[in-house]
């Protein structure tokens, strides 16, 4: 049975998760989502078609579409921390929300992904990784075992996250940045890209470099 999908946000990986929802219908012979449109705050985008797929309002209509499933793209460096804040704005269900992986990622049957996470193109997932609620994890990553990620974390392109390491919540890993086994990263902390992670992080952290150093706190 094809499943109705709205899209939360209009923009850049959002954009990214409509293309890989045509690619999963692509590569089945029975068409698996419909998507209805998306969703966005932008009033200016209301009303406008983005690849074919209509803009159908602010976040705040999503209650209307009672026989829809929903998808989270919204959350970038500069706003992060704020996408816990803003799916529970909108009193989706839990049980309401897809998760959508990409047919080219490689994810292990013995790990565990929660609602609402987004797998891109070519991600490798290993053994034993728990990916929780409204996780996005960009192309070219990979995820060794037996590491867990936080909610509405966002792993970036080719970030490499080594065997048995623990990432908070509402976090946002940077383009290529690498962490070592067994390194704890707090809620909400920034890592930037390229960064090379070899120690614990706090809470609140902005992290760069290789070694990785502390510079200031997210907020």
């Amino acid at each position: 049975m094809t499943r109705k999908i709205i899209i939360l946000g209009a923009i850049g990986n959002c954009i990214d998760i409509l293309d890989t929802i045509n690619t999963i219908n692509a590569a089945t012979t029975s068409k698996e989502y419909e998507c209805l449109g998306f969703l966005d705050d932008d009033k200016t985008k209301w009303g406008k078609s983005i690849h074919g797929v209509p803009v159908l309002g602010g976040l705040e209509v999503a209650s209307r579409y009672k026989e829809a499933f929903f998808v989270n793209g919204i959350g970038s460096p500069s706003s992060f921390w704020l996408k816990k804040e803003i799916i529970h704005k909108t009193n989706i269900p839990r049980d309401k929300f897809e998760t959508i992986v990409h047919p080219t990622a490689s994810v292990s049957p013995l790990s565990d992904l929660g609602h609402g996470v987004v797998v891109f193109q070519n991600v490798t997932m290993a053994t034993d990784v728990t990916i929780q609620d409204h996780v996005i994890i960009l192309p070219n990553s990979v995820i060794s075992h037996g590491v867990i990620i936080g909610e509405y974390t966002c792993l970036a392109g080719g970030v490499v996250v080594n065997g048995d390491v623990r990432v908070g919540e509402s976090c946002y890993l940077g383009a290529n940045c690498s962490i070592k086994q067994g390194i704890v990263i707090g809620d909400q902390c920034l890592i930037g890209m390229g960064s090379v992670v070899l120690n614990d992080v706090n809470d609140n952290s902005v992290l760069a470099g290789n070694p990785a150093k502390f510079l200031r706190p997210v907020r």
